[in-house]
């Protein structure tokens, strides 16, 4: 059973070594898991997964191997440890049910029914209140309703069953798929560049012991709190085929907020051109000329422009493109004297990475970006962060 699970998790592409294999039959001879289900889910997991984004697939293919049951038929004996049972009975129910399940003759009796109906039943059965199927009043099967239920395949609608199969505890941590506050933040930390400056208000043990040893006497030492002091210039395009993506850029400027401390942000519409603007209620009072921000922030900040790029490609090659108002220069040359001065930046795009060649605009940015452009996704974020670091 253990090599099968092995086998399947290779299967489905995770980078599962013998190693770690061997390790967790290792722990299972130590009988750390004992012979509860959920105890050797993260004893497993913690052995054979080393990277959160296969979580989900770990997830997928336990459920397949040791829990994932879509039929009952012959062969089927419902041997399944009443300790894994038991268990589920003190998450999930409340003291009412489990008074309702005593009232039926407890676990034991439950439990042998089951075994009988089992044996009994030799076809399929929808409604009624006692042989296993879907909808009715019958404790076993699902799709209906009772309080001390036994759910037997399918989706659970009541949420009541005393034993839930295959039920899946995680999200999906997948890298194509798009990122939540949590997933970016992970991601945005890989843009870290450490260094400790400003006023000595940290205890430093190592140099205090290392002092005391030398002089004989207590020495203490302070130092400098180690920060990050990456410095980081965002361009949000706002506005018209960006609206869907509202949430995902909110969470994207909330994580960067709580990553960097040293972040300036700025707003544009489509393409850069002569201002930016940083309150979108007051955007045409409140200008902020695109010249003041390349003269008032240094080459050693990092460049992200997050957009769809997906406009007319006049808007950027020619003199009066924009859909606003009349631009006196093509957003492509705002964009070149940017990226002169700035040489790491990187473009993030919102918009699937499949749909990128059926749309010219995005081409033409990736050219003016030199193919620095990347997904909005996990794997793209972690992407960028990289070429920032170079």
């Amino acid at each position: 059973m253990f090599t099968r699970f092995f086998h399947e998790l290779k299967d489905a592409g995770l980078p599962v070594s013998l190693r770690e294999y061997l390790t967790l039959m290792e722990a299972m001879e130590a009988d750390l898991a004992g012979k509860r289900v959920e105890d050797f889910y993260y004893l497993s997991r913690a052995a054979l997964v080393k990277d959160e984004r296969n979580l989900d697939k770990f997830d997928r293919v336990f459920a397949h191997a040791f829990k994932g049951i879509e039929s009952v038929g012959e062969g089927i004996e419902a041997e399944i440890p009443d300790e894994w049972l038991r268990k589920l009975t003190d998450k999930f129910l409340t003291e009412e049910e489990k008074a309702q399940i005593e009232a039926l003759g407890g676990w034991d009796r439950l439990m042998e029914t089951l075994q009988e109906r089992l044996k009994e039943q030799k076809e399929r059965h929808e409604g009624g209140n006692k042989w296993i199927g879907t909808g009715g009043t019958s404790p076993y099967g699902h799709g209906g309703y009772n309080p001390e239920g036994i759910r037997i395949g399918g989706e659970s609608t009541q949420k009541r069953a005393v034993k839930v199969w295959e039920k899946r505890e995680y999200r999906n941590l997948d890298s194509s798929v798009e990122l939540g506050t949590r997933n970016i933040k992970m991601a945005l930390r890989r843009l870290r560049q450490f260094a400790r400056d400003g006023a000595p208000d940290e205890f430093d043990l190592d140099g205090t012991i290392d002092g005391t040893a030398r002089k004989g006497y207590l020495d203490i030492h302070m130092r400098p709190e180690r920060r990050n002091t990456v410095k980081v210039l965002i361009f949000f395009d706002i506005g018209g085929s960006m609206d869907p993506f509202i949430t995902i850029m909110e969470e994207l400027f909330s994580a960067a907020r709580a990553e960097f401390k040293h972040m300036e942000y700025f707003y544009f519409h489509n393409c850069l051109y002569d201002f930016v603007w940083k309150d979108n209620k007051r955007r045409w009072t409140d200008k902020i000329p695109t010249w003041d921000v390349l003269h008032k922030y240094g080459n050693d900040y990092k460049v992200i422009f997050v957009g769809d790029a997906s406009m007319s490609p006049y808007e950027i090659t020619v003199p009066g493109g924009s859909v606003e108002y009349f631009n006196e220069e093509a957003g492509a040359v705002w964009l070149q004297r940017l990226l002169d001065i700035y040489e790491t930046a990187v473009w993030l795009n919102p918009v699937r990475r499949q749909s990128w060649d059926y749309v010219g605009s995005i081409g033409m940015m990736r050219q003016l970006f030199a193919d620095r452009m990347y997904p909005l996704t996990l794997d793209g974020l972690e992407g960028a962060m990289a070429e920032l670091k170079r």
